[in-house]
C-alpha cells in the first residue's frame, strides 16, 4: 500500500472512517462528504491509482469489488428503487483521491445527465 494515499491509509486503519464492510480484499466505508443519503466508498485494499490503471490480472479484484458495492446497496435498502455507481477517473472527471473507488449512491432521486 501507498503510505501517502488516503484510502490505503484509511484500509490501514491510519486514519479513522466510519467502516461498513471490509474483508481481505476490499474496505467500504462512509464517505466524509456525502452527496445522498446513501454514499458508501468501496475500494480495493491494494493500492490502484483508478479503474484506467486496472488490468486483466485486477478481474477476480474488480467483480468482488461489485459484488460488496451490490451487497451494501441491497442493506441500505436502496437496491429496490435504484442506486448509481461512480468511478471519477482523472483530474477532469473530479477524482481528487488517486486510489480506484466506487461510489455508491442512493436514496434520493437523481438527474440526468450527470455533472
Amino acid at each position: 500500500m501507498s503510505g501517502d494515499c488516503l484510502f490505503c491509509r484509511i484500509a490501514e486503519k491510519k486514519i479513522p472512517a466510519k467502516i461498513v464492510h471490509e474483508d481481505a480484499d476490499v474496505v467500504a466505508f462512509e464517505d466524509v462528504n456525502p452527496q445522498a443519503p446513501v454514499h458508501i466508498l468501496v475500494i480495493p485494499r491494494r493500492h490502484i491509482a483508478s479503474l484506467a490503471d486496472a488490468g486483466e490480472g485486477d478481474a477476480a479484484l474488480l467483480a468482488k469489488l461489485v459484488g460488496v458495492f451490490n451487497k451494501l446497496a441491497r442493506e441500505r435498502g436502496v437496491a429496490g428503487s435504484g442506486y448509481r455507481l461512480v468511478s471519477n477517473i482523472g483530474r477532469d472527471a473530479q477524482q481528487s483521491v488517486p486510489h480506484l473507488h466506487l461510489h455508491l449512491l442512493g436514496g434520493r432521486p437523481f438527474n440526468w445527465p450527470p455533472g
